[in-house]
């Protein structure tokens, strides 16, 4: 009588046992480079800095970047997005250990009698208790699927971390600039207004013309109007802060500091396949890559047969008017089950999930290009802009020189005044963009920091957590 059951359970297994999964082999596109394309200094340490800000030895900045882990919204969300990633996985788990239920009723009933009514009283209470069998991994893989999408969580919000840090000290050190250029309008308003008040005095004795006068008019009138764009900048920079610590907008929240750092070497990188452990971004996508290929083990567990397991056991009052039945009972009972007719449901829920798979494996690829494209893209703009602060130094020097014997020329009456125009304003582009170059290459320096990722992130991440128990 058996064979048939027997014959019905065999059957499915042998058409599909060809088909079991195995775990993905992941052939992961790892740099095999010993050191970057774009590196130019080779005496730098192989290990890149973790807390990298620390470099610049600014204290407001230090002193920001805790405001920023303490009270940044996006990582209060990010928290909550991994507290959701971890109670899924706990309910994953929870699938695959037998469920104990306890349950019961009772009543209190009139019953006529001949003589006289009375009252019954029923009740039965029961321990309910059911345990699926995982005989093809299916429970196993499930919760396999969801503890790496909670690690995938993690790693995303490492990567905000990291993120948020590169953001708040680009943003700082723009502050910085917008000041440093204030004030070098500040300088450059006096001087001009000195030299306005020598062309007003050799107009007055004769010894130029009006046009002169005009011309020094202007030139002061276009420094004064620049101002105000440094300072919305300024403003925007500090908003922008304000915004990333989870404030409302504040000025002077970054300081007074009004000079670019002189940065003298470049933040040390490693070897690129250093970047498979220390970008988040990059564990992220191999942990949603695992944790697809386990859905599919998943899914095709769901086209075999299950076996269930359940246990009742209680207790029982039954009255029946002329007697009353107490006592305990127990029930064991196996549940076999296998899918017969699904019109092609779990078949395709199979292909949807290695579909899933070969699109999280083309990019996890991606982000290991994508990662490795970005550390080489900020090492060749920090050796860009290394020379560029280099060639702009030499050109700052001589337009100063420049403007210096042009005044000096024209004071003497050797010259009219256009080419003190002409040197004050090659002069003070120069200023500026050299001021604007030298921030830049903070920013590539941030941008390369971000580009090497690092480990720092997690000690952050157990400090949130641990001040989290505390506070409840």
């Amino acid at each position: 009588m058996l064979k048939p059951f027997i014959y019905l359970w065999v059957f499915p297994l042998g058409l599909l046992g060809c088909s079991l999964h195995q775990p993905i082999k992941t052939e992961a596109l790892i740099p095999h480079n010993a050191e970057y394309v774009e590196q130019f200094s080779t005496d730098a340490p192989s290990t890149p800095i973790e807390r990298w800000w620390l470099t610049f030895n600014d204290p407001q900045l230090n002193q920001l970047m805790d405001q920023l882990f303490s009270g940044n919204l996006q990582l209060e969300e990010a928290f909550a997005r991994l507290e959701q990633a971890q109670a899924a996985l706990r309910i994953a788990g929870s699938a695959r250990w037998p469920q104990l239920n306890f349950g019961g009723q009772g009543s209190r009933e009139l019953v006529p009698g001949v003589t006289r009514d009375s009252y019954a009283l029923n009740y039965r209470f029961s321990a309910q208790s059911s345990f699926e069998i995982d005989l093809w991994g299916r429970l196993k893989n499930r919760r396999k699927a969801a503890f790496k999408l909670a690690t995938a969580s993690r790693n995303q919000l490492q990567t905000l971390y990291l993120s948020l840090s590169a953001q708040l000290a680009d943003l700082y050190y723009f502050a910085v600039e917008q000041r440093a250029q204030i004030e070098l309008l500040a300088q450059t308003i006096v001087s001009y207004q000195e030299t306005l008040q020598r062309v007003e005095n050799r107009y007055r004795q004769g010894l130029t013309n009006a046009l002169a006068v005009y011309q020094a008019r202007q030139s002061l009138a276009a420094v004064k109007a620049s101002r105000p764009r440094f300072e919305k900048n300024l403003a925007v920079a500090e908003h922008g802060i304000s915004s990333l610590l989870g404030q409302s907008p504040e000025r002077e929240i970054t300081g007074s500091l009004a000079e670019i750092p002189l940065i003298a070497e470049q933040f040390p990188t490693g070897i690129p396949a250093d970047l498979l452990h220390r970008r988040p971004d990059i564990r992220e996508r191999f942990n949603q890559l695992e944790s697809a290929d386990a859905e599919v083990a998943a899914a095709i567990a769901e086209r075999l047969p299950t076996l269930n397991l359940a246990a009742n056991y209680g207790f029982l009052q039954n009255d029946f008017g002329i007697g009353t039945l107490t006592g305990s009972f127990w029930q064991l009972l196996v549940q076999p089950a296998m899918p017969l007719i699904d019109a092609g449901r779990r078949r395709a829920e199979v292909v949807r999930s290695r579909a899933v798979v070969r699109e999280r494996l083309a990019g996890y690829r991606q982000a290991i290009l994508d990662a490795w494209r970005e550390v080489e893209d900020a090492l060749s703009a920090n050796r860009e802009g290394e020379e560029r602060i280099n060639l702009l130094t030499n050109s700052a020097a001589a337009a100063a020189a420049s403007q210096q014997l042009a005044l000096a020329n024209y004071l003497r009456g050797l010259n009219d005044y256009l080419p003190v125009l002409i040197s004050q304003r090659n002069f003070i582009l120069t200023q500026n963009e050299l001021l604007a170059t030298r921030r830049q290459l903070v920013s590539d320096r941030i941008t390369l920091a971000r580009s090497l990722g690092g480990s720092w992130m997690e000690a952050e991440i157990e400090l949130r957590f641990k001040e989290h128990k505390e506070l409840n």
